[in-house]
């Protein structure tokens, strides 16, 4: 699938993939250390009916990198200003990991253009915490980082991995998915590599931690950020997907978003899935999906 490129009004380059096909048009917004191309296996196996769009975010897979992001909703309105390049009105999301985060943020502040909004494997609507690093090299619970400073300076998590982006380190990269993504089912290794290939593309990495680390729209203070409490200005369905097995999400941070959210989102867990569904199991996954999408607005 051709890339294709959008500049936006910032002065960024967006790349993006689209799948031609009905009326209905979903946009895909992928997570950390992925871009638009981690959704190639659910782009395919999506019904003819619907159109598929998938981006890169601002400093991932083909897009640019020209000024620094300071915050989800930076990636929010990158998303704002694509969906207004390619001239697209109405349209469902579905937003993995990060991308979760993104689109909440995109949904509150755009009301009227996202019609269905699909989590999956979410960052919760509190945040994803990122804590210091006590001296045998274990998280210290009791110092949640607080400056996109003391995250470059992280020696567990920041600067090991962008150690390996700086090294082009595929097999230090291959290693950490091992670990903690593909705990269950692996790409074929062709589409493994691929994937790893795409990883080295990214250029924010401790960007992407802080934007995490500060968001909230919840209603209580996350030990760095005051909450917005825009999680109840969210009144559109929403259906909420987690695997049972996920080692990066988790259930505590989906039963935030399942309180934060209220009676307008549905969770469902997906059995035997860690945080790659689409890797362990793309048909109960892409079945919950295509349920939901289908059913009456």
């Amino acid at each position: 699938m051709t890339l294709q490129k959008v500049t936006l009004a910032n002065g960024e380059s967006i790349t993006y993939r689209k799948r031609e096909g009905g009326d209905r048009v979903i946009v895909l917004v992928h997570g950390n250390m992925t871009s638009s191309k981690h959704w190639d296996v659910l782009i395919d196996a999506f019904d003819d009916s619907f159109t598929v769009i998938a981006l890169d975010l601002r400093g991932f897979g083909g897009s640019t990198y020209y000024t620094r992001v300071n915050g989800i909703k930076d990636f929010s309105n990158d998303l704002k200003d694509f969906i207004d390049s390619v001239a697209l009105e109405k349209f469902d999301l579905i937003g993995w990991s990060t991308g979760g985060a993104i689109c909440m943020q995109f949904v509150i502040d755009n009301p009227g253009y996202c019609e269905k909004l699909i989590l999956l494997a979410s960052a919760s609507t509190r945040g994803y915490p990122f804590f210091g690093t006590t001296a045998d090299g274990t998280p210290n619970y009791t110092e949640r980082l607080q400056t996109i400073e003391q995250i470059e300076e992280d020696p567990s998590k920041t600067k090991a991995m962008q150690g390996l982006y700086d090294t082009k380190n595929k097999e230090g990269l291959r290693a950490v998915w091992d670990a903690v993504i593909y705990t269950h089912s692996k790409p074929n290794e062709q589409l493994y590599e691929e994937y790893l290939e795409d990883m080295l593309t990214q250029r924010n990495l401790a960007d992407v931690y802080h934007s995490l680390n500060t968001f909230n729209i919840g209603a209580d203070h996350n030990g760095v950020s005051k909450g917005s409490n825009q999680a109840k200005d969210i009144t559109i369905p929403v259906l909420i997907l987690r695997g049972d097995r996920d080692y990066v999400v988790t259930e505590e941070m989906t039963q935030e978003i399942v309180s934060d959210l209220g009676d307008n989102a549905t969770y469902i867990p997906l059995v035997n899935c860690g945080h790659s569904p689409l890797i362990d199991d793309l048909g109960q996954l892409l079945g919950a999906i295509e349920k939901f999408l289908k059913e009456e607005r």
